[in-house]
């Protein structure tokens, strides 16, 4: 039982490291589907968003 016990926790923090390397380290170019989004409000193209 102690063994399963092991398994599940390495498991868990390797998710779980995995998840803070995805979300915080790794650029996020990496993950873009590769559509640019237009951020600008208007048509005069000011990019206050």
């Amino acid at each position: 039982m102690e063994l399963l016990q092991h398994i599940l926790v390495y498991i868990t923090l390797v998710i779980s490291v995995g998840y803070l390397a995805y979300k915080f380290i790794l650029p996020k170019r990496l993950f873009s589907s590769g559509k640019k989004t237009n951020k600008a409000c208007g048509q005069d193209d000011c990019g206050c968003h």
